[in-house]
């Protein structure tokens, strides 16, 4: 069965591999496609795509959006981003990552108030670009010892509820589906079960189906058995294309494998062609 995995990150957010070296571990490991999306920019796919050039495997070039949906984070894929577009989504996600900048100096200032000394500066250093998020924040926290983990710290200090964080403001989940659609790219909404329910999805689906969204992802790393069917069974109910993904992020999620997953994934290739007939 030829496989594939449509949802991995790079150094380009909070992914510790490079663009390349995704390209290549897929290709190492016989994925038949990797699509990279990372958060709210398309940095790194100039590298993703010239990396696979005269590769044995298709690379498809995305990107994972933080959307608003009734005061709730969601997050959305847009898959197959032509290259003529990937200035227009920099040029949307620039007050996006402003936004974000913002909420960044803000926690960090809250977390220094509270005594965790942690510098701006040197999370920066932690990607390329000086573009981080609450994970570098995180891994900075469990370097210096006041968590035990980057998941702890996302549990404790940098939950909502501890206080820290404050949301910055996002694009709405609708909107965000027509302009995925509107540069020629596919929406597919990304595990829906870490931020919703079946009842909830089950209000969504038709709704956003009649926006423009064109699938969902249906195999994914941290779902259980019970959460892996319900997903098939409403995007085979709202007449969405099937997709799945590990949300690899190398080092900063240590068991979550490429390709695989926990060792729960085989995605089929034969989805991506599904897919594809959505743009």
């Amino acid at each position: 069965m030829k496989i594939c995995d449509l949802h991995t990150h790079s150094i380009y957010s909070d992914g510790t591999f490079s663009p390349k070296e995704i390209i290549d571990s897929a290709v190492n490991i016989g994925l038949e496609a990797v699509a990279l999306c990372d958060h709210n920019t398309v940095d790194g796919l100039p590298e993703f795509l010239a990396a696979a050039e005269n590769k044995s495997i298709q690379a498809i070039a995305g990107a994972e959006f933080s959307v608003d949906y009734n005061g709730k984070e969601l997050h959305l894929l847009g898959l197959f981003i032509p290259e003529s577009a990937f200035g227009t989504v920099s040029e949307l996600m620039e007050d996006v990552n402003e936004k974000k900048r913002q909420s960044n100096i803000a926690l960090i200032a809250s977390l220094n108030r509270a005594g965790y000394e942690i510098d701006y500066e040197e999370v920066k250093k932690l990607t390329p670009d000086g573009k981080f998020n609450r994970a570098h924040i995180a891994e900075e926290l469990t370097r210096k010892g006041y968590t035990e983990s980057i998941d702890q710290a996302f549990k404790t200090l940098l939950s909502k509820k501890a206080g820290y964080y404050v949301e910055p403001q996002r694009i709405p989940f609708f909107d965000m589906i027509e302009f995925i659609k509107s540069v020629g790219a596919v929406p597919v909404l990304a595990h829906p079960f870490l931020d919703l329910n079946k009842d909830e999805l089950e209000i969504l689906l038709p709704l956003a189906k009649s926006r423009g969204l064109a699938g969902m992802e249906c195999y994914y790393s941290k779902y259980t058995e019970e959460q892996t069917s319900d997903a098939l069974e409403l995007t085979e109910r709202f007449g969405l294309k099937f997709s799945g993904g590990s949300d690899f992020h190398g080092s900063r999620k240590p068991d979550i494998m490429l390709g695989t997953g926990k060792g729960n994934l085989k995605i089929p290739y034969d989805w991506v062609a599904e897919l594809e007939t959505c743009k």
